[in-house]
């Protein structure tokens, strides 16, 4: 085997750009295409049929008159359960939304009262209130 890098022949060129071969340029002479005859096949004759490249064989069928149950029942199991997983994560997702979704409402119900809530009495009004009480006593 040649490891040598391919070094094509230097290649000389005329003033107006034609190439001068050291050595005459080799070219196949010209081939007419030509195809295959085909036979004249009478209505005795029936045509030979050539092997394929590639051959489709369909998967055998199961046995007529046997059933397989049991792997109707594994596919069934495994997709009953599948959905089952896949239920328990979509209802899982849902609770831990429902429950982020609630404790921000508290908080935030929380700083409302806070915010408007006064602390001590007086209704939300905040403050001090002045209050004076005049009791008399008319069956004195």
């Amino acid at each position: 085997m040649d490891h040598q890098p391919y070094a094509p022949t230097p290649v000389l060129y005329t003033a107006d750009g034609h190439p001068l071969y050291t050595t005459p340029p080799t070219t196949a002479p010209i081939a007419v295409y030509r195809p295959a005859p085909v036979p004249h096949l009478t209505h005795q004759q029936t045509p030979v049929p050539t092997a394929p490249t590639s051959v489709y064989l369909p998967t055998p069928a199961a046995e007529p008159g046997r059933d397989v149950w049991p792997a109707r029942l594994l596919a069934g199991g495994i997709g009953a359960g599948a959905a089952g997983i896949g239920l328990g994560f979509l209802f899982q997702a849902v609770a831990a939304a429902t429950t982020g979704l609630g404790l921000l409402a508290a908080v935030l119900a929380l700083v409302w009262l806070l915010k408007n809530t006064g602390g001590g009495g007086g209704g939300g009004r905040g403050g001090a209130v002045n209050l004076s009480v005049n009791v008399s006593n008319r069956n004195r």
